[in-house]
C-alpha cells in the first residue's frame, strides 16, 4: 500500500463518500476508486460497503483504519524529523485535562516558546478517561493529566508533580467553622464535581466505603464549580492548584479531613511507539525540567 492510497482511504472513511473525498484531495473519482481497489486487492477484503451513495466501513475497513492513521502519522513525522535536523520545528499536539490546561501548562508553554519559536504547539483539552485512547490512536503526541492510577503498558508515563486534592466550601458553610472535620459530617452533603473518571473517584470511593450518603452534581468546568461553591450550592473536591487564589483571598475555605490527605500526580504520557522528533524531545525535556524545579 502506498501512503497516498492510505490517505485516500482515510479521507473516504471521513467523508463517507468517494466523490466528496476526491474533492477534498483534488483527485478524480476514478483515481479514488483505483486507490481503494488497490488496497482491497492487497488486503484481500472489501474495506467499504457501497449502498447507493452511502459508503460505510466494513469490519476489515474498521481494523485497517486505525493502522492507516498510524502509518500516515509516522510517515509525516519521519519527514518532519528529517527536515528538522537539529533545530526543533514542526507541530506538537498536546492533550490535557482542563485543570492542567489552565493552571500548569501556560508557564511551561511560555518557557518552551521562548526557546523554540519555530515549533507550533497545538493544544486540545480532553478528559482523563479519553486521553489514554487518544494517545493510542495518535491524536496527541503527548498528554498531561492528573491520574491516581497507571495506564496501560503501551502508554509510558512520567510522574512530574505531586498534587494535593482538597475539599472546599464557601466561608459561610457550617463545616467551614471548625479546624477539622470527620467523614460522618459529610453525610447528605452536595458535592459539585468534575467529570466521571477523574480524581473525583478518590473521594467517592472513600465515601462509599464508609457508607456516607451524599449527592453528586457533575460539572464540565472548574470555574463553574468554584463559582457555584462560592454561591453556597455545595462542596467540591479539586486539585489545590485550581483554588489557591480563592483560598488566599478567603473566597473559599479548605475543609481539612482528620487524618486524611489526598495526593495524586501530574503525569506526562506518550505512546511507547511514538516517534520522538527533535521538537517533541525538547518539549518533554522542558516539561520534566520545570517539574524538577518546582515550577
Amino acid at each position: 500500500m502506498e501512503i497516498r492510497q492510505l490517505r485516500t482511504f482515510i479521507e473516504v472513511a471521513k467523508c463517507e463518500g468517494f466523490t466528496k473525498a476526491g474533492e477534498q484531495l483534488g483527485y478524480t473519482q476514478s483515481t479514488v476508486t483505483n486507490h481503494i481497489r488497490a488496497i482491497e486487492e492487497e488486503v484481500g477484503n472489501r474495506v467499504f460497503d457501497r449502498l447507493g451513495k452511502t459508503v460505510t466501513l466494513t469490519d476489515s475497513g474498521e481494523r485497517l483504519l486505525t493502522y492507516a492513521k498510524q502509518i500516515v502519522q509516522l510517515h509525516d513525522e519521519a519527514v518532519r524529523s528529517a527536515q528538522c535536523m537539529e533545530t526543533p520545528k514542526g507541530t506538537i499536539r498536546i492533550g490535557a485535562n482542563e485543570s492542567l490546561m489552565a493552571y500548569r501548562l501556560p508557564t511551561i508553554l511560555s518557557e518552551y516558546k521562548k526557546k523554540y519559536p519555530n515549533v507550533h504547539l497545538l493544544l486540545q483539552p480532553s478528559e482523563n478517561q479519553s486521553l489514554q485512547q487518544e494517545l493510542k490512536e495518535g491524536k496527541f503526541d503527548c498528554a498531561l493529566f492528573i491520574n491516581p492510577e497507571r495506564l496501560n503498558e503501551d502508554i509510558v508515563t512520567i510522574d512530574l508533580i505531586e498534587e494535593e486534592l482538597v475539599i472546599v466550601a464557601s466561608p459561610n458553610h457550617p463545616l467551614a467553622q471548625g479546624p477539622n472535620i470527620h467523614y460522618n459530617q459529610l453525610k447528605d452533603e452536595v458535592f459539585l464535581l468534575t467529570e466521571p473518571g477523574s480524581y473525583r473517584e478518590l473521594l467517592e470511593l472513600e465515601l462509599d466505603e464508609r457508607r456516607i450518603p451524599y449527592q453528586a452534581l457533575s460539572f464540565w468546568s472548574i470555574e463553574a464549580i468554584k463559582q457555584s461553591v462560592k454561591a453556597e450550592l455545595g462542596l467540591s473536591f479539586l486539585p489545590k492548584m485550581t483554588v489557591c487564589e480563592e483560598l488566599s483571598r478567603g473566597e473559599l475555605v479548605q475543609l481539612q479531613l482528620a487524618c486524611q490527605t489526598f495526593i495524586v500526580h501530574t503525569q506526562l504520557a506518550y505512546h511507547e511507539d511514538k516517534w520522538m522528533t527533535p521538537a517533541l524531545e525538547s518539549f518533554m525535556h522542558t516539561v520534566t525540567t520545570q517539574a524538577k524545579e518546582g515550577k
